[in-house]
């Protein structure tokens, strides 16, 4: 009798939080600075939550230490629905295997999976005034002068630093890292020519591409990219089977009650099937998702495995 009414209690306490939910606005908070592709996901989702749930939701940028420093600030926020976290492959696939004991947070222990949003194609890009018209000139280039070419990310441990660490293993090439703090900044010294590539995530890209001052070389996903059909993938290009893709997920605090959660989840995926909300993740070559929690659990536990033997074969530091 005593657990029915625990579980009635429960019950009730959930229902109330769920009626009354939102009645303030929401953080959303994004562990990367601003200008990347992390941003663009965050702040079309958002502009949806906001228009559907009647409150604000508004992004707030915490950068640092791989995205570990937001991520360490969330995993102790009042679990209530008012704290999101833009989770990324990189916070909670790539992070674990990559820091092992000194990682700050537990990805499966402190946080709830709300939803997968969006999965974003990496891509090899190059100044359009580089002498490399393809990737083979460009793993040309790079085996004739060995540590003499740069690229760059959007910082240390981030996904475009991994992805490029993990194909460099894979052509047999020696680049030099240089990590930036944020997409924005290596884009600018990317098109003055002070780098010479990047491995970054389409959607930070794309205005430069349509523009002419970037030259995708080679897309990282397993198809060819919608907004790239030109562009062919690293696996066409002489790297069969090499695949790495960004993707983005809302997550939020563990505890946070599952009324809540699942309300957000709805929310998320009415805004993706709306041309309008999602516009500009579409023109970018974004593929939308919006699964349930359960389903982005799954993937992001397989995610984690994949990349932990990603970084074990390539032998991936952040040093």
């Amino acid at each position: 009798m005593r657990n029915f009414l625990i579980a009635f209690a429960v019950m009730i306490s959930s229902s109330a939080a769920l009626a009354d939910y939102p009645e303030k606005s929401i953080r959303l908070v994004v562990p990367f600075a601003t200008g990347g592709t992390s941003e663009i996901v965050a702040r079309s989702v958002a502009s949806g939550l906001s228009a559907s749930l009647g409150q604000s939701v508004y992004v707030d940028n915490k950068p640092g230490g791989a995205g570990n420093i937001a991520m360490e600030e969330v995993k102790r926020a009042n679990p209530d629905g008012y704290t999101l976290m833009l989770g990324h492959v990189g916070t909670l696939a790539v992070n674990p295997a990559l820091f092992g004991k000194k990682l700050p947070y537990d990805p499966n222990k402190d946080f709830a999976p709300v939803t997968l949003v969006a999965k974003v194609p990496n891509v090899i890009a190059v100044s359009e005034k580089s002498p490399n018209k393809t990737l083979a000139d460009f793993v040309a280039d790079a085996k004739k002068n060995p540590g003499k070419i740069n690229y760059g990310s959007a910082g240390n441990g981030s996904a475009g630093h991994l992805a490029m660490e993990y194909f460099s293993s894979e052509a047999g090439i020696d680049l030099v890292h240089v990590p930036y703090k944020g997409s924005g900044p290596m884009l600018t010294d990317l098109i003055g020519g002070q780098i010479q590539a990047t491995f970054n995530g389409l959607p930070s890209l794309m205005g430069q591409i349509k523009g002419g001052t970037l030259r995708p070389l080679a897309v990282g996903s397993a198809d060819r990219s919608r907004v790239l059909p030109n562009v062919p993938t690293l696996s066409e290009s002489g790297y069969k089977g090499f695949e790495t893709s960004q993707w983005y997920g809302i997550i939020v605090p563990a505890g946070t009650p599952q009324p809540i959660i699942d309300k957000l989840q709805r929310e998320i995926a009415k805004t993706l099937k709306s041309k309008e909300d999602s516009k500009r993740m579409l023109e970018d070559g974004a593929i939308l998702v919006g699964d349930t929690p359960a389903q982005f659990s799954a993937f992001i536990k397989a995610e984690q495995i994949r990349w932990a033997k990603v970084i074990e074969k390539a032998k991936i530091t952040i040093d």
